[in-house]
């Protein structure tokens, strides 16, 4: 299980704030891996976190036992993104998205669960998931059938060879 992941954003209050509102949660200031750095709190019973931090920071190995520290980078695209459950509607998420002007559309993913593609500022993706959703990919993710689906070889790609 995750428990939290991070992000980069140009405005990582602003991001947290609408990522926690997303969960149903809170968000707060994180500094202590790099200055400027907030977290979105789900608020569950997981403590589920992202952590938001300034745009291209980077994570580098410290020397000795200390913890990770967070450095300026070139603040590029990325492919790193992450799926989240809501309890708000797909009106809703929408209507923020609206609200944040940032793009956001519905998709099915490989025709077997929905997600609401959310560009936080942009350009950095998060897929959101209502309850809906939530349940269509906890029935479609599971390892025994995404073995099994390897094993008969997926369909797509057959098509795209």
């Amino acid at each position: 299980m995750i428990f939290h992941v991070s992000i980069d954003a140009r405005d990582p209050c602003h991001v947290a704030h609408v990522l926690a509102e997303l969960f149903g949660g809170k968000a707060t200031p994180f500094p202590p891996v790099a200055e400027g750095s907030w977290l979105a709190h789900a608020g569950d019973d997981r403590n589920t976190l992202v952590e938001v931090y300034p745009r291209g920071t980077q994570l580098i190995e410290a020397p000795g036992d200390a913890d990770a520290l967070g450095v300026p980078g070139d603040g590029g695209l990325t492919a790193t993104h992450f799926a989240m459950a809501t309890r708000r509607s797909q009106a809703e998420v929408f209507a923020i998205a609206m609200r944040e002007g940032w793009p956001a559309k519905y998709r099915k993913r490989g025709g077997a669960f929905g997600v609401i593609e959310l560009w936080l500022e942009g350009d950095r993706m998060v897929e959101v998931l209502t309850e809906a959703m939530q349940r269509e990919y906890l029935g479609a993710m599971k390892l025994d059938d995404w073995t099994a689906m390897l094993a008969q070889g997926d369909e797509r790609r057959r098509v795209a060879a």
